[in-house]
């Protein structure tokens, strides 16, 4: 009975890779966005054009907390998950965090042409991810029971790191 909670930056991989582990291990994956999408009728983009990005951040908060309190799941949050506090302590408490660490390089070259990234509709983009983070990066490592860098590898060998970090991993 295990909870598997993927954190990081938008674009990080988190759906791709928390999918196939997943799947490896016949578990249920959600992704927080999708899962806040399915229960609303609506896209992100448009709960931030609406309710703004605090709007959201309260949905999202509701979803996490419903979430972690299951077991024998893979959950992938959104990128700012780790901003409130709360948020941060129940992923802590209840399940095993792994940050997915990726370059600003490579989350640029993974999100610029993506129209759902509400945080992205900004003249300079490149420059908000390095922003961001920059401000999240330590409230990552903060929650994080485990950090795996990557980027560049495919989701299989992402997948393989969590595997034996998790074996290795106290919690």
């Amino acid at each position: 009975m295990v909870l598997v909670i993927l954190i990081g930056m938008m674009g990080a991989g988190k759906t791709t890779v928390g999918r196939e582990y997943a799947r490896r291990h016949r578990m249920r994956f959600v992704d927080c966005d999708h899962e806040i999408e399915a229960r609303t009728g609506v896209k992100v983009p448009t709960i931030f054009e609406i309710e703004g990005e605090a709007g959201f951040r309260r949905r999202e908060t509701q979803v996490i907390d419903d979430l972690t309190r299951e077991t024998d799941l893979v959950l992938a949050t959104g990128g700012g998950a780790v901003l409130d506090p709360g948020n941060r302590a129940m992923m802590s408490e209840r399940g095993i965090v792994v940050y997915l660490n990726v370059p600003t390089q490579v989350l640029w070259e993974r999100t610029r042409h993506d129209r759902n990234r509400p945080l992205l509709q900004v003249p300079n983009p490149r420059e908000r991810i390095e922003n961001l983070y920059r401000e999240r990066d330590p409230l990552y490592r903060a929650v994080a029971d485990i950090v795996v860098d990557g980027g560049r590898g495919n989701p299989g060998g992402m997948v393989r790191l969590i595997e034996r970090a998790i074996e290795n991993c106290k919690k």
